[in-house]
């Protein structure tokens, strides 16, 4: 059922696509990192960061990732067509019943994720009142990632995707680990501006922060996810170095102890 909104703080998790490169049929996010499935990292990590309110985005197998996250106080939107990430965020909409507050972002496959990185973001969005902040990480290889471009200032102008990119921000090795926070209103209200892409079909998030700017909104960027924690999980091969790099985190033996 739909919740009366305050400025309680809540996170919309994208757990609803499937992951065709992990050679099984089951859902990304139920994938096992640290010995239980990787999305209970990402909800952990918004507990730790004061998230009241949790929203799963579901789809492909929905009823193993609800099984996932049996025990957690989590609400979830159902995603019945695979449209894009924009898509998937709106499929939330009908769970906010007053367009306040600010929420998080996240995409359910980031397992690597800190609540401390959550914390650092919502500091600056709150302090700058802006409509957008995102988490930017500076990499060695930012191949297969969408590029911050910046103006000559240093200030947002776009996320662009690698497939989009020209030679000269191709060198940008600044990226979009996907961590957003929106200001609740803003974020619907960019979403439903946002076209379909003319080669994909697709919505995506990414072309909210870019509406916003051009609304006369502001968008933040901080550069605030630490590069160990922006390895992506496409492949089994990249699971297992996801699932080692969390393994050999401080205080992993006691969590771990407790969810294995």
């Amino acid at each position: 059922m739909p919740q009366a909104q305050t400025n309680t703080l809540s996170a919309i998790i994208l757990a609803a696509g499937k992951g065709t490169r992990m050679k099984s049929d089951l859902p990304k996010v139920v994938f096992p990192v640290g010995g239980r499935p990787m999305v209970c990292a990402v909800v952990e990590a918004c507990c730790a960061a004061g998230v009241g309110r949790i929203i799963a985005v579901v789809g492909y197998k929905q009823e193993l990732v609800r099984d996932a996250l049996r025990g957690y106080d989590v609400e979830f939107a159902v995603q019945s067509e695979q449209l894009g990430t924009g898509h998937a965020v709106m499929c939330a909409k009908p769970l906010f019943t007053e367009l306040s507050g600010d929420a998080f972002v996240l995409c359910g496959d980031g397992p690597l994720i800190r609540s401390a990185t959550l914390t650092t973001v919502l500091e600056r969005h709150r302090s700058t009142h802006a409509a957008a902040t995102l988490a930017t990480s500076t990499i060695d290889d930012p191949t297969g990632y969408g590029r911050i471009y910046r103006d000559p200032q240093g200030r947002f102008k776009a996320i662009v995707e690698h497939k989009n990119c020209t030679p000269e921000q191709l060198k940008i090795r600044e990226v979009n680990p996907s961590y957003y926070c929106f200001g609740v209103r803003d974020l619907f209200d960019a979403l439903s501006s946002v076209k379909r892409n003319p080669v994909s079909g697709e919505y995506y998030l990414t072309d909210a922060p870019e509406l916003l700017l051009a609304a006369g909104k502001r968008v933040e960027v901080i550069e605030a996810v630490p590069p160990q924690d922006v390895l992506s999980i496409n492949t089994p091969d990249d699971l297992a170095i996801v699932d080692r790099l969390y393994r050999a985190r401080p205080g992993f033996a006691n969590q771990g102890a407790l969810s294995s």
